[in-house]
């Protein structure tokens, strides 16, 4: 399991120092959450915050537009410093046009499904896919509660990327803390969000190692 805090729920007033509690806890990626008021009901930052934020830290940056018309703005993040841009299949007409240009850039490419949007609708992208995000809450806002019917899309995708493309990431986004990160690991998640599960506790490095605790006993290959 890789874990890939979420900077939406750190505090920005001191986020260098929060950047480096998850990193010395064993942080595999930063999650960064992209928002623009339009796809979802909120905003964040945009290419600038992400490019000042990449000069304080190593760690692979997992860039997540909630945005409308992502094809507009990839190149940006990439630019500032995205190893990963994952986009909404909901936001834009031509996913795998998006697909190709965004590792025409050297990123990583990485589609989203809001909760309403079945696993079905990627049979024709999946090998073109680098990291499928399953959204477990509705995109917008953090600390919401996990939607339980999500451990099914999961299976699902964790089976169209076994028989069709195994190279790809299995990522899980909403909700997730100490009461179902095992669950959602033995179901064939690869990489778990967490924001306020990790900086909504008073030593975020300490969680990070607890949550791979609990999530330990999944044995390999097990789902």
């Amino acid at each position: 399991m890789k874990i890939a805090p979420s900077l939406l729920s750190a505090d920005f007033a001191k986020i260098k120092d929060e950047i480096a509690l998850v990193e010395r806890g064993g942080a595999d990626y930063l999650h960064l959450d992209v928002m623009d008021g339009r796809f979802v009901p909120n905003i964040t930052w945009g290419p600038k915050i992400i490019g000042d934020l990449r000069k304080l830290s190593p760690l692979c940056f997992d860039a997540h537009l909630m945005i409308v018309e992502p094809e507009k703005y990839v190149e940006d993040f990439v630019k500032a410093g995205a190893d990963i841009v994952t986009f909404h299949l909901e936001a834009t007409a031509h996913a795998q046009r998006l697909l190709a240009f965004v590792k025409s850039l050297g990123a990583k490419a990485g589609i989203s499904l809001c909760p309403q949007t079945p696993v079905a609708m990627l049979e024709d992208l999946i090998e073109d896919i680098d990291l499928i995000l399953i959204m477990s809450v509705n995109p917008g806002f953090g600390g919401q509660a996990y939607i339980p019917n999500s451990l099914k899309k999961v299976r699902e995708a964790r089976a169209l990327i076994d028989a069709r493309n195994p190279a790809c990431e299995l990522e899980i986004d909403g909700g997730i803390g100490r009461k179902n990160v095992a669950e959602v690991v033995a179901a064939g998640v690869d990489v778990v969000v967490m924001g306020s599960a990790i900086y909504g506790t008073p030593d975020p490095a300490a969680e990070i190692k607890a949550m791979r605790e609990i999530a330990a006993p999944v044995p390999a290959g097990v789902r």
